[in-house]
């Protein structure tokens, strides 16, 4: 056996109306190390193949009863991944382009040279590998449990527990709680811990996508469905099949697209924006939101039927100032992790600054907090961080309209100071002034980014790429 192993084990299905074609074929591929058999009768081919797993099938182009392409529609309508190529003794420009549009991985053409068919074959399997190998290692790193996750008080080892279980099974979760609280990592906790951690969590913002975007990337697209559609996607329900998707703020998603989202969980098939064809897939969702869904569905921005389809788990991530026990453990989490980001040696926090930190409000959540201590590691000239020091992480503005006086409260000066000596990125800048602005409203985003001069949904997108 010669070439890589993997490969040589792989399972090959030769389907041919040439019986003699057929045959040298999968001699070709047995001497060559691969599994392989062959079917004459695409129908019958179809459904062998439907029960029987197959890592290749290279199938003829134009057959009696089934064309190969039409063939390879319906596996891969079953399997999204299902690697198909295909040959033809009329090797055009047109059918080529026709079968690699269609999802085909590689076109051969009749009268075939027997190594270079070898070759597509390995370099086929080879390229899935990786790509496996690929979605393999993010979910490694995505599944890790998040260290910000902290359950000393009894109020999150609830959230906990109930997470643990709920990733035992296959159920939809909706995640509730303010901004911050760390439904984001709670997700992947589940997902980390569920049958279905070995392919990827996918993760969608609702929020920070204009409507006309949000189904095509969830559902899919054909290319020429729209101007800028310049190119087929498969959508994430599809590119998530056998892991999970993670809608974020699930109360933004624009109400004409709830009831086709609807349909696609109950029926678990999607049809791309543009497309005739609907397609399978395998998700399991996990949704989140800071809104009240309540409130949501009496004002009509939230689908009733939705929301019981997806809430079969609900969990309620309480705010940070309701779990102060969890506050000096998250500090010593967050401190480590940004004395290694910014290459710094800071032992501990002084007593002080540790006593306002336990006694602080936090609108922001975990995710104020992580920002207080990484900016304060970033710009301390101290080896303890002092109280100073968490008040030089940003200026407490209290007014967002008075611009004008923001530098004469707290110490704004400083801050933007110790930044540029520092040289800080401007988006670790960015988004400490965004952060406060927020605070400064009160939590109020739509009032935040009117006083940014930016659109809500910007706003949005700023913030979950800060997270």
């Amino acid at each position: 056996m010669t070439g890589e192993s993997a490969a040589h084990a792989a399972r090959v299905l030769v389907v041919d109306d040439d019986s003699a074609v057929a045959e040298l074929l999968t001699e070709t591929l047995v001497e060559a190390g691969y599994r392989a058999e062959y079917q004459t009768d695409a129908r019958q081919a179809l459904a062998y193949a439907r029960e029987h797993a197959f890592d290749l099938v290279i199938s003829d182009i134009e057959m009696p009863g089934l064309r190969g392409v039409d063939l390879m529609r319906a596996l891969q309508h079953e399997r999204p991944d299902q690697l198909v190529m295909l040959i033809t003794a009329f090797g055009s420009i047109d059918l080529a382009v026709e079968a690699v549009h269609a999802g085909a991985c590689d076109f051969i053409a009749k009268p075939f040279n027997l190594q270079a068919l070898l070759l597509s074959v390995a370099r086929a399997l080879r390229e899935r590998r990786m790509r496996r190998e690929i979605v393999r290692l993010r979910s490694s790193i995505a599944g890790r449990e998040p260290s910000d996750i902290v359950a000393r008080s009894p109020a999150m080892r609830r959230v906990l527990d109930l997470a643990q279980r709920a990733a035992r099974t296959d159920a939809s979760v909706v995640l509730t709680g303010e901004s911050g609280v760390g439904k984001g990592a709670i997700a992947q906790l589940i997902h980390s811990r569920s049958a279905r951690s070995a392919r990827p969590l996918m993760h969608i913002n609702c929020a920070a996508l204009p409507p006309t975007l949000v189904e095509s990337e969830l559902f899919g697209v054909v290319s020429g469905a729209f101007t800028d559609a310049r190119t087929d996607r498969a959508g994430l329900l599809r590119e998530a099949s056998g892991g999970s998707l993670f809608l974020d703020e699930l109360a933004e998603m624009p109400i004409e697209s709830q009831p086709k989202l609807l349909q696609a969980i109950e029926t678990r098939e999607v049809r791309p924006v543009g497309a005739s064809q609907a397609y399978r897939f395998d998700v399991r969702i996990i949704a989140a939101t800071n809104r009240p869904l309540l409130r949501c569905i009496e004002n009509g921005t939230l689908r009733e039927d939705l929301y019981y389809r997806l809430a079969v788990i609900q969990i309620d991530i309480p705010p940070l100032r309701e779990r102060t026990e969890d506050i000096e453990p998250l500090v010593d989490a967050m401190l480590g992790r940004a004395c290694k980001a910014f290459e710094r040696q800071i032992v501990g926090v002084a007593e002080p600054a540790m006593r306002w930190l336990l006694t602080h409000d936090w609108p922001g959540n975990v995710r104020e907090l992580a920002n207080v201590i990484e900016r304060a590691v970033a710009l301390t000239d101290h080896d303890v961080l002092q109280l100073d020091d968490l008040a030089l992480s940003g200026p407490p503005m209290r007014a967002p309209a008075a611009s004008a006086s923001v530098a004469g409260e707290g110490d704004a000066d400083g801050f933007l100071e110790r930044a540029l000596s520092r040289k800080l990125p401007l988006s670790l800048v960015e988004r400490a002034y965004i952060e406060q602005m927020v605070e400064a409203c009160e939590g109020n985003k739509l009032e935040a980014a009117r006083a940014l001069g930016i659109d809500r949904r910007t706003l949005y997108r700023k913030l979950a790429d800060s997270d």
